[in-house]
């Protein structure tokens, strides 16, 4: 086992990795930048070191400095996190060029799977659906208008190279595809230095659902079942949930094996997310392939009993897999509402600032994974996000429940939270029925 590696992020997945690491009798080494200088979780690692300012692009996204850090802390390896360098395959191969292990696939397979166009063939070739849409990347607003006509409005101009939702436009005729077309491809250059975008058709009323991947170095991979995450604004995510009530038993080993079929045809190690659009027919559709640790692995974590963060770590190290894919078992249901610095009645503004009174909630089958506390100065230069809730219950009707509670329990005072809007949402009755989809929070909408 690695007896030392370096957590190349921060916040809650920098608190989450450490506690994974301590399990498993490995130091864990942070970084931080100037900003984070007095995060609490910095106490739990076995050394801290700053690698710049508050800005993202000279401290956590700089290679030279992480690669630094790493030399000077004598590590084996590095873990990503998510967001940041989790997907960035220079980085991976640098990584490699300099002997340090990256938690996570390949640099060839990051490079791949972070391409969608190239993804969607590799999941063509490999026998997946894919939604219809150009075969490669569209140069032109008259090419983006011909592909257009032929597979029919509404399209979704969307960036190669893209990620949570940035890069993704819609258009529904000629007019509004040449606004689109221009406006994701800027978006795309300014977010991902990469403006190649690409066009599919827009499925309408569908679900997004997302499995679970697993797979070792000896060729050996299974999935842990699926997450519903169809609850979103913009394309991103805000609850998710597992396992989803649109899945019939058959539906769901069908998906399932596509998505270790898929990750077989990449040669994917490690832990990693196949993601399908399912729609009112049950046709479901590729739609990407996440190559790092998602953001709601926990509800997985709760359903399955797996810790998937020690499990990369293991995976990393050169762990066989053991179990076949009919020994995994799920029990239960599982919710998390990620928690955003955001005056949501706002046009969700973010909300920067000290937290005054903070107060989590707790109890059995309530975890809280965060890095924030009473007193803590939340910084306008990083994502949003400052906690996620996560429950576990026997069924979906007593999860529900007892996030409400968890919910109304939660305090953190000094700034704007979506604390409301969650239990705004948790008590319509779409969500309750599980009949919502992908464009149901923008519709609902009413303050």
């Amino acid at each position: 086992m690695f007896s030392r590696i370096l957590i190349a992020n921060r916040g809650e997945i920098a608190r989450r990795i450490i506690q994974a690491c301590r399990e498993l009798d490995i130091d864990p080494v942070c970084v931080y930048s100037e900003a984070d200088r007095d995060n609490m979780y910095l106490r739990y690692a076995a050394e801290s070191i700053c690698i710049g300012p508050a800005n993202s692009g000279s401290s956590y996204l700089d290679i030279r400095r992480i690669i630094s850090a790493a030399e000077i802390a004598d590590v084996e390896a590095i873990h990503p996190g998510y967001g940041f360098l989790s997907e960035n395959a220079h980085f991976a191969e640098v990584c490699r060029s300099c002997r340090i292990r990256f938690i996570g696939p390949s640099p060839e397979v990051i490079a791949t799977m972070g391409n969608k166009v190239r993804a969607r063939e590799l999941a063509r070739k490999a026998g997946l659906p894919v939604i219809p849409g150009s075969a490669s990347s569209v140069e032109s607003e008259q090419e983006a208008l011909a592909i257009a006509h032929e597979i029919g409005f509404p399209v979704l101009v969307k960036a190669a190279a893209g990620g949570g939702g940035r890069g993704m436009r819609v258009a529904h005729n000629d007019i509004s595809l040449y606004n689109a077309f221009s406006a994701a491809k800027s978006e795309a250059g300014a977010a991902f230095n990469d403006a190649t975008v690409y066009l599919e058709k827009y499925i309408g009323s569908a679900r997004h659902i997302e499995f679970q991947i697993v797979a070792d170095n000896y060729g050996n991979i299974i999935h842990l079942g699926e997450r519903d995450c169809s609850i979103q604004r913009r394309h991103q995510k805000l609850i998710e949930e597992a396992p989803s009530l649109r899945l019939n038993p058959e539906l769901r080993e069908r998906m399932g094996a596509d998505a270790v079929k898929l990750a077989r045809a990449a040669g994917y190690t490690s832990v990693g997310t196949v993601e399908f659009l399912l729609d009112l027919e049950d046709n479901y559709y590729f739609i990407e392939m996440n190559t790092r640790l998602q953001v709601e692995h926990p509800v997985t974590e709760f359903v399955t009993g797996w810790d998937l963060v020690k499990e990369q770590l293991l995976l990393a190290n050169g762990k066989r897999l053991t179990l076949k894919q009919e020994d995994i078992v799920t029990r239960g249901h599982a919710i998390e509402c990620r928690i955003n610095a955001e005056d949501y009645k706002n046009d969700f503004k973010p909300s920067p600032g000290t937290i005054g009174r903070y107060f989590p909630p707790g109890g059995i089958g309530v975890r809280v994974d965060t890095h924030v506390f009473g007193g803590f100065r939340v910084s306008p230069h990083y994502d949003s996000m400052i906690a996620k809730v996560i429950v576990h219950r026997a069924n979906r009707k007593e999860a529900i429940h007892a996030m409400k509670q968890a919910l109304d329990e939660y305090v953190i005072e000094g700034i704007e939270t979506n604390i409301g809007l969650h239990t705004d949402l948790l008590n319509r009755v779409a969500f309750i029925r599980g009949t919502a989809d992908t464009t149901w929070v923008e519709q609902i909408l009413d303050f």
